[in-house]
């Protein structure tokens, strides 16, 4: 499958080039599990990992899931500071919020051209899923990285289960049950390895289907996680490398 995402800008098209020389490239297993027609990626967030390689390498067209207040130059900063850096020792947090300021016009430039939809979770949220549905709807796969700050296992975080109604919106609106592909990002070992889809299924109520596929992509992430060479797990949670546990 080849990659035809929208074309950036030579500034940025450029900063990528250099980020590439540093950032090395990944390489892809089980790229015959993603399906041909628009599917759903779902994936361990890796800290800044999971979405800087699907952003740079990922083998096939893509739209990336991106938390919209982190591309608007004037919310970055509050967004950042709460969900980075908030839980710093007191008496380090002010040089936090001062980064969290530095990082605005960066966070805003970069994440507004790359292959992203704007995510909120406010009165927004309606044009996320039509964006989400126009991106499928151009044969494009939608990658999501649903964890949250609880505890699932040392793989994984849990879900916020929301992202399943996509499906539901979708299949309402084309008759098509879109696939979700579960994806787990070795980033200390440089693989990127996808598992077996699940299918959503129009006649189980869609609470019941929630807990279905967010359990099954857990554990299927957890899996390729296993299967792979013993390696570092780099967490969702911004914690220091010395924590990191082995996948095994």
């Amino acid at each position: 499958m080849e990659n035809k995402s929208k074309k950036k800008p030579a500034f940025y098209r450029f900063s990528v080039s250099i980020l590439k020389l540093f950032y090395k490239k990944r390489t892809f297993v089980g790229i015959e599990n993603i399906p041909e027609e628009a599917s759903l990626i779902i994936g361990n967030h890796a800290q800044l990992h999971g979405p800087l390689a699907c952003e740079v390498y990922f083998p096939t067209k893509k739209a990336i899931w991106c938390i919209g207040e982190m591309m608007n130059l004037k919310e970055v900063p509050a967004y950042a500071y709460k969900d980075f850096w908030s839980y710093k020792p007191k008496c380090i947090r002010w040089v936090y919020k001062l980064l969290s300021y530095v990082i605005a016009p960066i966070s805003s430039y970069y994440l507004k051209r790359a292959d992203t939809i704007a995510v909120y979770k406010d009165t927004r949220l309606l044009k996320t899923f039509r964006d989400t549905a126009s991106s499928l709807d151009d044969n494009a796969h939608v990658i999501i990285f649903p964890e949250c700050h609880e505890d699932f296992n040392e793989i994984v975080c849990e879900f916020q289960d929301k992202f399943i109604d996509v499906a539901r919106l979708y299949y309402n609106k084309t008759g098509k049950c879109l696939s979700f592909v579960p994806m787990y990002n070795g980033a200390t070992i440089k693989t990127i390895v996808f598992g077996k889809p699940i299918k959503y299924d129009p006649s189980i109520d869609i609470k019941e289907q929630r807990k279905i596929i967010c359990d099954y992509l857990k554990e299927e992430i957890t899996k390729l996680a296993k299967e792979l060479p013993v390696h570092k797990v780099v967490p969702y949670k911004n914690v220091k490398k010395k924590d990191y546990v082995n996948s095994k």
